[in-house]
């Protein structure tokens, strides 16, 4: 099962509304998604930290066999 852009942006939407996001589908399937994310709630957190609330706020989307999302590649920071 694949998800759509407009609904994997606004489960980070959701997550991180103050953020700049970039989605990329990497091989143009909807279920390889590259996400680069800046947001002021990373400030101060390790890189680990950081994805751990990206999954957080996919609420699910990733979780076992019939995840919808397969793979997400991360990028993630906090403002300069």
């Amino acid at each position: 099962m694949a998800m759509s852009h407009d609904d994997l942006l606004s489960h980070l939407r959701d997550g991180f509304p103050d953020a700049e996001i970039i989605l990329t589908d990497l091989a143009g399937d909807n279920n390889h998604w590259q996400a680069e994310i800046v947001s002021e709630q990373f400030k101060g957190k390790t890189r680990v930290a950081q994805h751990q609330m990206v999954y957080a706020s996919l609420k699910g989307a990733m979780d076992g066999a019939d995840g919808q999302l397969h793979a997400l590649a991360l990028k993630t920071r906090a403002p300069k």
